[in-house]
């Protein structure tokens, strides 16, 4: 017993509701709207718990991943300040121990052994003596700019 309905020809029954009751004939076109309700009842109902529920599961996910992803990176910067904390440590200490040596040392005795070797080795003395030149000359040069 299946009648056709006509959507042209006859108007939606059955007060507010989406679905209407015609002749026997039951319609249901909550899918299409996005309201539900029962047949002939008359009864609006909007899924509010269903995309509003949605967002929220959504925004609560997302602040989470933010969260996470904001604690792996103070874990990856806390890590790379320890190591360049034991980097320049270690540095320190060379530096230390060379200014140690230096303190220590005899400039008359280096001056000697400068004047000594330039004697024994003058072309090698001499392109020395022009690269510390060069490069002092390019530092001085660029810190002008």
């Amino acid at each position: 017993m299946s009648q056709n309905i006509d959507n042209t020809s006859k108007p939606t029954t059955g007060g507010a509701g989406t679905g209407a009751t015609d002749a026997g004939t039951t319609r249901d076109t909550s899918t299409k709207t996005g309201l539900t309700g029962s047949t002939g009842s008359g009864s609006t109902g909007m899924t509010t718990g269903g995309a509003a529920g949605t967002a929220g599961t959504a925004t609560a996910a997302a602040r989470e991943g933010i969260a996470g992803t904001a604690q792996e990176y103070g874990q990856k910067i806390a890590d790379a300040a320890t190591t360049a904390k034991d980097y320049l440590g270690d540095k320190l200490s060379v530096a230390k121990d060379k200014i140690g040596d230096l303190q220590n040392v005899d400039y008359k005795q280096v001056a000697d052994d400068a004047k000594q070797y330039a004697r024994q080795n003058p072309g090698q003395a001499l392109l020395i003596s022009a690269a510390a030149g060069f490069v002092l000359g390019l530092l001085l040069r660029n810190s002008r700019r």
